[in-house]
């Protein structure tokens, strides 16, 4: 279990009064939480309990889905995101890993390389060849692609392929790391490989953790958030609700495996 350290650390997302619906349907709310810098703030849930729902809101992903209505106020770094003007720049702020790995159809290096590409600030050739070894070594993915930078991501296997695209998430260097249940398509050893990666991550940006596994939850985040059926139960120190002292007994059985 994390020990929870940031107790006093300046909130870096703020959430009042989220609600989420696609297509007149509910999917989430309503939700008022605050994230913090530098933690991983972990989100568990059974399937349909609205927490992919809640990271697209944060992202601003309604701005793409007409069917998704979101109202309700999120602020990052006291930024109101429901601005649409400050939309793209906070993007910025923001990296994504998702369920499966999302191989673009470029090399290794070029899925890396790509974001700062665009952004325009990849610099010269060698400060792009420095950013692309730094992103890949962070996501403990260098040794084993070093030698094949030249090809195709999609070649890579499918653990190989989750970690490039952190280092593609990382290249845009994030201030907000989220990721939606990286470990679906991944074998153990890998999975443990990249907990160990956000572990250190952890005290250069805030990291939001999406997973059905809740040991996993136990074993990374400094505060978890329960949701339930489109219902945020209960918030709390992971190290608490993992000890049973959670103040729902939903949030406890839960953790318990009684149900999922």
């Amino acid at each position: 279990m994390v020990n929870s350290t940031v107790s006093r650390a300046k909130i870096k997302i703020e959430v009042k009064d989220l609600s989420i619906a696609y297509g007149g349907h509910k999917a989430l709310g309503p939700v008022n939480l605050d994230i913090r810098e530098s933690e991983i703030f972990g989100v568990i849930g059974p399937a349909n309990s609205g927490k992919t729902s809640f990271l697209n809101a944060i992202n601003r992903m309604d701005m793409m889905r007409t069917n998704m209505n979101v109202t309700g106020n999120i602020r990052i770094d006291d930024i109101d995101t429901r601005n649409w003007r400050n939309v793209y720049a906070l993007r910025r702020k923001i990296g994504v890993v998702f369920p499966l790995p999302v191989g673009l159809p470029l090399s290794v290096y070029d899925n890396v390389a790509l974001a700062p590409r665009l952004a325009g600030t990849a610099g010269t050739q060698a400060q792009l060849d420095e950013l692309v070894e730094r992103c890949l070594r962070r996501a403990a993915l260098w040794d084993e692609v070093k030698d094949r930078l030249g090809h195709l991501g999609s070649l890579l296997s499918g653990g190989q392929q989750q970690r490039l695209t952190i280092a593609r998430a990382l290249s845009q260097s994030p201030e907000i790391l989220m990721l939606d249940e990286f470990s679906i398509a991944v074998d153990p050893v890998t999975t443990m490989r990249i907990e160990d990666v956000l572990k250190e991550l952890k005290s250069e940006m805030t990291i939001i953790l999406v997973t059905n596994l809740v040991q996993q939850a136990n074993r990374l985040a400094d505060r978890t958030a329960f949701f339930l059926n489109g219902e945020c139960v209960e918030i709390g120190e992971t190290e608490q609700l993992f000890n049973g002292q959670a103040k729902d007994q939903r949030t406890n059985d839960y953790i318990g495996g009684k149900f999922g």
